[in-house]
């Protein structure tokens, strides 16, 4: 079914700006809860996702987060992932499968072991059997590493690793459609604002909407949204590349290979038949344009084959089969979700600065934003840790553990 070109109506209960993972999940929770009547739009610029995080991610997934919030969001995103067609309500949704062989952080240096166990202790408060290993107890477990740098590792093979987000957003944005909710597609171009209300959104098309409540979920373009109500959002696009190999003395190992986090930066894992590697910018780590997914190819010969190979040397065989560059929506304040309210436009909501974890944090998300617009409150699980005031006042709630 083709979406939309135009509203189909002058005034919607909840205007969404971005249809990808967050802007989806939302619609589709607020659709699935028979309290809710309102009309819903959810305004996509680009209706094939071709370039949307939600699309080039590595479609992850893990407990291992320095913030508890951070924590008991993944929890639940392992528990959808597990019941995701009682979710849907539907019998003939597919079985979702999270491919769960952990993450392992290797430490190198004292300060970030001690912040690896500090880490596991509040982890396994919350209910995650994160354990930290020594040297010899990761090459019992898994022989194939180099381990003569790393005093330490933190690992945690409980619903760690990576599943299929492209299905779940698939069935998100389907559901949210069945249920009456308009997708259009088009682009917020400028928002009208009156004192503390969001009360006109203009789109390319020339339409002109109004929104009882207005929600930014756009991703690497969500400070341009924000700037349009004059308000100030720390997110930028960065870019992130992948690369997908195959070793073959590496499948022969009999078991996947972690998440590995190097102490460079430089992360690896098993995916299905193959393998896949992923990094930042060697050096500078700068904003690009939203459209700018230039791949530096000559990172991968100087820099991440290298490191990955040294770690574990059945990678000297690596062979390249795809590789891509993608972005993360990067909060510059803290690396966190932004979520909720404006203090001062409380019609407008934030849902934005994934910095690299929002296809995991996605039906968290959307449930709790649901119930914010439906009952001013999170009802399930509290996310207020992540609203918009400490970005105000400058207080980061910095989240460690990015890869």
């Amino acid at each position: 079914m083709a979406l939309a070109t135009t509203p189909a109506h002058a005034t919607y209960d909840v205007v969404i700006a971005g249809g990808a993972m967050m802007g989806s999940s939302l619609a589709f929770w607020l659709s699935r809860n028979p309290d809710f009547r309102g009309r819903i739009l959810v305004v996509e610029r680009d209706p094939t996702h071709a370039q949307a995080a939600t699309s080039l991610s590595n479609s992850s997934i893990r407990q291992q987060f320095g913030q508890p919030v951070n924590v008991q969001i993944s929890r639940f995103a392992a528990e959808f992932i597990r019941h995701f067609a009682d979710y849907m309500e539907d019998d003939s949704a597919p079985a979702v499968t999270l491919h769960s062989f952990g993450y392992l952080y290797l430490a190198a240096d004292e300060g970030f072991a001690a912040s690896l166990g500090r880490d596991a202790r509040m982890q396994n408060s919350l209910g995650t059997p994160t354990r930290i290993l020594t040297p010899d107890e990761i090459a019992a477990q898994y022989p194939f590493y180099a381990l003569d740098d790393i005093l330490l590792g933190s690992i945690n093979t409980m619903d760690e690793g990576f599943f299929d987000g492209a299905t779940i957003f698939d069935w998100f944005r389907r559901k949210a459609r069945a249920r009456g909710v308009e997708y259009v597609t088009d682009e917020v171009t400028a928002l009208d604002r009156a004192g503390g209300r969001i009360t006109g959104v203009r789109l390319a098309s020339g339409a002109r909407v109004a929104p009882g409540v207005f929600v930014d979920a756009a991703g690497t373009r969500g400070a341009q949204v924000a700037a349009m109500a004059g308000l100030s959002l720390p997110v930028e696009a960065r870019r992130r590349y992948t690369w997908v190999f195959d070793s073959p003395p590496a499948r022969a190992f009999g078991q996947p290979v972690p998440l590995t986090i190097d102490p460079t930066g430089v992360h690896v894992r098993s995916d299905g038949h193959y393998f896949l590697a992923g990094c930042k910018p060697q050096g500078a780590d700068p904003a690009v344009d939203p459209d700018d997914f230039a791949m530096d190819h000559s990172l991968w010969e100087e820099w991440v084959w290298p490191v990955i190979a040294s770690r574990i040397p059945a990678f000297e065989t690596a062979r390249v089969i795809n590789a891509w560059a993608g972005h993360y929506d990067f909060n510059t304040l803290d690396q966190n979700a932004i979520l909720g309210p404006h203090p001062e436009v409380g019609n407008f909501l934030f849902c934005n600065g994934f910095s690299g974890h929002g296809l995991q944090q996605g039906p968290a998300v959307g449930r709790g934003l649901a119930e914010l617009v439906m009952h001013g409150r999170y009802a399930t699980l509290d996310l207020s840790a992540l609203g918009y005031d400490r970005i105000a006042a400058g207080r980061p709630l910095t989240e460690g553990a990015i890869i």
